[in-house]
């Protein structure tokens, strides 16, 4: 089943509105990274040390919703609130996750292509022709 989740971005308190938004509905985080922990690629930038303690990605369980969120960095620059968020679809196969990115980026700006991630997702990212941010995610590694 598709699922469809929050995601805030920050510029540069991610951490503190996550704990604070923890200590309001409870919970634990299953997942917080840093930029720092992100691996080395060929061709990609160093990330600065301003960016380095930023947090890449955090998750926040809230009953059938996951709240998800990540600071900004010099690479996307600061965000301008109100424009802070996007839209996460979780599904349940690559073939899917092809299918939905295809049809709402069409015509739109994709900023990162479908691909398969470090983390273990299948993930894209893009703006839809009427300036909504999406992100399309298929966990291959889910355990069955």
């Amino acid at each position: 089943m598709t699922s469809v989740n929050p995601y805030l971005i920050f510029n540069g308190n991610c951490e503190e509105a996550f704990l604070f938004y923890k200590s309001v509905f409870g919970g634990e985080f299953p997942y917080i990274g840093k930029f720092k922990d992100m691996p080395a690629e060929d061709g990609c930038e160093q990330i600065s040390e301003k960016d380095a303690n930023r947090v890449m990605h955090v998750s926040l369980p809230i009953g059938d919703t996951i709240l998800m969120g990540s600071d900004s960095n010099e690479q996307s620059g600061d965000v301008t609130f109100g424009g802070n968020f996007s839209i996460s679809i979780n599904v349940e196969s690559a073939a899917e996750a092809d299918r939905i990115f295809n049809g709402l980026s069409a015509g739109g700006t994709v900023y990162m292509a479908m691909n398969k991630t470090f983390w273990g997702a299948y993930f894209g990212m893009f703006k839809d022709k009427f300036e909504v941010s999406w992100m399309v995610n298929f966990d291959e590694n889910k355990p069955a």
